[in-house]
């Protein structure tokens, strides 16, 4: 079974989902569900490396994040979604885990420098964020998957839970942990999909929460025409008749995505033919009929619903996390 199993989730440090959620991450785990049984995690205790002077409230924010999962597009049925924390297995094995893997390591991750920055000002650096690839590593390892769906750039990252596999393995001399692969998402501009604005530097940055640069699944059709009417095009296209940059306009890269169209779009917009005004309407009118599916999916879904649903999974992913830890247990000489 392992050989069809495929294991991914998202942090639940925001109640909401955006576009580059989804199309750098749960774009991929829809298609994959038609050929592997992709479980589905809500990623509750990773939210609290980074958390604020006020911790989330991780029941709410778990709920919704499972919610938006299924507006996307996730079958519950196919793909069995869970909280972290309710499959008390991830725990164990990270404690286990921490206990084969060098501090130096650790201190290496290219991540750990990012995620510091994301502290709040004046919160010191827990053990939780330096460990934070080693409770990875246990998220993936415990469903010993055939893979892991990661964008390009994210692929390096994983490396390190496949050496902490490596050195369980090692440490009691049982294959307990199979290498994984990593299935790759190619399609650059889907895997690091920009947000609404630029950076100090006058560049296009990646969309994300803390940068309040987003297009929301749950956004409704007011909200998305508010957000691409205030969004970034090219500056110095002040007429309908300057030329545009269309690698640099954020509104013309969402075009490139959503709009049949883009193409000409982009011609005209070069030559001076297509107004920044005439590209955001456009968007808006294709972003608003991409997300009439997931608004639509996701108004039917009530607390009870998705209890009942988190429940079927929880209780999938524990009997496989079960079986994994007796097989650890075993090789550890724990029983």
């Amino acid at each position: 079974m392992s050989e069809r199993r495929i294991l991914s989730g998202m942090r639940a440090t925001n109640p909401r989902l955006h576009l580059g959620n989804y199309e750098g991450a749960l774009r991929n785990w829809i298609r994959l569900q038609s050929d592997y049984r992709v479980f589905c995690m809500v990623a509750d205790y990773h939210a609290l490396t980074t958390m604020g002077d006020v911790p989330p409230d991780l029941a709410y924010n778990s709920r919704e994040v499972a919610k938006d999962y299924i507006a996307a597009g996730i079958d519950p049925d196919k793909s069995p979604i869970f909280i972290q924390s309710q499959v008390p297995e991830h725990a164990e094995l990270h404690l286990i885990f921490s206990m084969v893997t060098g501090l130096g390591k650790l201190e290496r991750v290219p991540t750990y420098k990012e995620k510091r920055e994301d502290l709040a000002e004046g919160r010191q650096v827990s053990y939780g964020l330096l460990g934070y690839p080693v409770l990875q590593a246990a998220d993936i390892l415990l469903y010993r998957p055939y893979g892991v769906p990661v964008g390009k750039d994210q692929a390096p990252h994983l490396e390190l839970s496949r050496e902490v596999g490596r050195s369980f393995n090692a440490a009691f001399g049982a294959e307990v942990f199979p290498e994984f692969k990593d299935i790759i998402d190619d399609d650059d501009l889907r895997s690091k999909l920009p947000g609404l604005d630029v950076d100090e530097n006058g560049q296009l940055r990646k969309m994300s929460k803390s940068y309040d640069n987003c297009i929301y699944l749950t956004d409704d059709a007011d909200a998305v025409a508010q957000k691409v009417k205030s969004a970034f095009t090219t500056p110095s296209k002040m007429r309908k008749t300057d030329p545009g940059i269309p690698e640099g306009c954020a509104v013309c890269q969402y075009l490139k995505l959503y709009s049949p169209d883009w193409q000409t779009q982009w011609e005209e917009d070069r030559r001076g033919e297509r107004g920044c005004m005439q590209n955001k309407n456009d968007l808006i009118e294709r972003l608003n009929e991409f997300l009439v599916p997931f608004r639509e999916r996701r108004k039917d879904l009530d607390d009870a619903s998705i209890d009942a649903i988190l429940k079927r999974g929880r209780e999938e992913a524990r009997d496989v996390a079960s079986e994994t830890m007796a097989e650890v247990r075993r090789a550890m000489r724990l029983i």
